[in-house]
């Protein structure tokens, strides 16, 4: 079976989980580009070998894994480091991905924050960023339970976004209610399957 592979990106929490989740329920295979660098960080992964090579043996849990919060410590300020990390590790979740598509067939969806600041957009038929305004996005990751410098640092780390929004093929605004949303998605899986059947 061939593969319509659809990059999803967005901000934090700009709702593009939910979105992943609606497509999934519509059938298609979604995949969480975090749970990726998870199973690449596990005890003999090749993540786990980069971050060893990189950042040294130190970074390694004592069975082998990546201590995500020592790494996190270690690159937080330095930028070199952490640009050094994501060379390394992109490549292998791009790689795993095709992986999964290949085996998965059909639509198949590769949820990333850094979809596109990674430099997977060319892999996709399809790229879709969900956007929010910051305030909002702000307040939803507080009532998440995060803790707002935390978000705002992790909304500096993203960027204004600006980069994401160009490349994407469709931009879907979520700055209303659930079911504006919901009808942007319905419209979403109307255009994949038309893409899909056109193809």
């Amino acid at each position: 079976m061939s593969v319509f592979a659809v990059g999803l990106t967005g901000g934090i929490a700009s709702g593009k989980s939910t979105v992943a989740r609606w497509l999934a329920d519509a059938g298609y295979r979604v995949v969480d580009a975090d749970e990726v660098v998870a199973e690449l960080y596990a005890p003999g992964g090749r993540g786990a070998e980069a971050v060893r090579e990189l950042l040294g043996a130190e970074m390694l849990a004592d069975d082998g894994s990546v201590d995500h919060a020592a790494v996190a410590e270690r690159v937080f300020d330095d930028s070199a480091a952490r640009a050094r990390l994501e060379a390394a590790v992109h490549p292998l979740v791009r790689e795993r991905f095709g992986e999964i598509a290949r085996e998965a067939g059909g639509v198949v969806v590769l949820e990333a924050t850094l979809l596109v600041e990674a430099g997977y957009a060319p892999d996709f038929d399809l790229v879709v960023t969900v956007e929010a305004d910051a305030e909002a996005r702000l307040d939803r990751a507080i009532a998440r339970g995060l803790v707002r410098d935390q978000v705002k640092a992790r909304m500096v780390a993203q960027g204004d976004g600006e980069e994401r929004r160009a490349a994407a093929h469709r931009v879907i605004r979520n700055d209303g209610s659930l079911g504006e949303l919901r009808a942007e998605i319905d419209g979403l899986i109307e255009e994949i399957e038309r893409a899909r059947g056109a193809g």
